[in-house]
């Protein structure tokens, strides 16, 4: 099972998730109540894991591994900590981080936006406001020559999740799954996105945005409740990347489709740390449901499991490259694989869903490679993956 010349072999990270003291950013503000809709928080973020000041650690490990690519994020919070206030030092910190990949050999594909917003938005503006369009390429523009050494940009990480978690009316959402997106902070991210594209492309770099996919799988005879139920919650932002230069797809599990609607996972099935089923299918069925919606070009920008097991996590991964493997037999122009993640992190509440390749101590932040890192970097060395070993 070989892979295209080229093709990008690497992981990815948040901000928020890795770099720590993120003091500027929603998310720090509500998970010490200081904003209204606070999440379940069983631990606020801290530290993280320091990463804002280890990151060259965090890439050389990747590159001794054999992988050849990083996808990070910038944070919007601490470049743009006030209204049309930029922090110089802030970019010229991402700035160093992205010079840090290129001189290492991994090629870093940058995300403008993954999941924070600054406090001062949070408050002020929110998704919800059409005025948000405007602020987000108001930063996108300012940020454009950090950009110089960059050529995949990703302007907005899961815009999907983003309009139903910031949805209004989903507050407090207790049905199966993930409650339908929001129409009007729909309408407001794909404009952003398209902004930030253009601006993007002006300065010749290629851009796309990442979706959070789903595989909504229905059962014999509901094959209509599962595209209604994809339908705001994915297929509109799947249809929103054509002409885009690439799609990052993103996927970790899988939602049954009945006639009700959701269906609870199956008696007996594994599940993961965050409790969704182990399915490493959804990635094939998430990259074939965008290249029939759109045909753009597709980076898988996140895939991966929290496990404590890392047999686990790399028999995760084999079967969901056996099926980025079957898809490009099949002609889907896939371009590269990033696992999810590089590092243990913040999973948005709590330390205890472990994805990464990478552990950490967190008393000293001493970093240990797991022997998933290193059995993907074979597998990027190879460009090849060797038949499972593994059920």
């Amino acid at each position: 099972m070989s892979f295209p010349q080229n093709f990008l072999w690497g992981a990815s990270t948040a901000a928020h998730q890795i770099e720590g003291n993120n003091v500027n950013s929603d998310w720090w503000a509500r998970e010490h109540g200081n904003l209204p809709g606070a999440p379940s928080v069983e631990q606020p973020s801290g530290d993280a894991a320091d990463s804002f000041t280890r990151y060259p650690e965090d890439m050389r490990l990747l590159r001794d591994a054999g992988l050849n690519s990083y996808r990070f994020s910038v944070e919007w919070a601490r470049i743009e900590p006030e209204p049309k206030f930029f922090s110089l030092a802030m970019i010229d910190h991402y700035r160093r981080m992205i010079d840090t990949a290129r001189d290492l050999g991994l090629t870093p594909m940058v995300t403008l936006h993954h999941f924070t917003n600054p406090i001062w938005f949070a408050r002020d503006v929110t998704w919800n406001d059409p005025r948000a369009v405007d602020h987000f390429a108001r930063y996108v523009q300012r940020i454009l020559p950090l950009l110089e050494d960059v050529e995949l940009v990703c302007t907005i990480n899961e815009p999907n999740m983003l309009a139903t978690i910031m949805a209004p009316a989903n507050e407090g959402w207790s049905g199966i799954g993930i409650p339908p997106g929001d129409a009007q902070i729909t309408e407001h991210l794909i404009s952003a996105h398209q902004f930030a594209t253009a601006l993007v492309r002006s300065v010749g770099k290629k851009a796309g945005w990442s979706i959070a996919t789903q595989a909504y799988i229905p059962e014999p005879g509901f094959e209509a409740e599962a595209d209604a139920h994809a339908s705001s919650r994915e297929d509109v932002f799947l249809d929103a990347s054509r002409g885009d230069d690439w799609v990052g797809i993103q996927a970790y599990t899988r939602t049954r489709i009945g006639a009700d609607g959701p269906m609870p996972i199956p008696d007996g099935a594994e599940t993961t740390l965050t409790g969704w089923e182990f399915y490493p299918g959804a990635l094939e069925y998430g990259i074939r449901r965008s290249w029939e919606r759109n045909g753009v070009p597709i980076y898988v920008t996140e895939n991966g499991v929290a496990t404590a097991d890392d047999s686990r996590r790399i028999a995760y991964t084999q079967g969901a490259l056996e099926g980025v493997s079957a898809a490009l037999s099949d002609g889907v122009d896939v371009r590269g694989y990033l696992h999810w993640s590089a590092l243990d992190n913040y999973e948005w509440g709590s330390y205890t869903p472990t994805f990464g390749l990478i552990g950490w101590d967190r008393s000293t932040f001493a970093r240990y490679p797991k022997p998933s890192l290193a059995w993907l970097g074979q597998v990027a060395r190879r460009n090849g993956l060797a038949p499972s070993v593994f059920e």
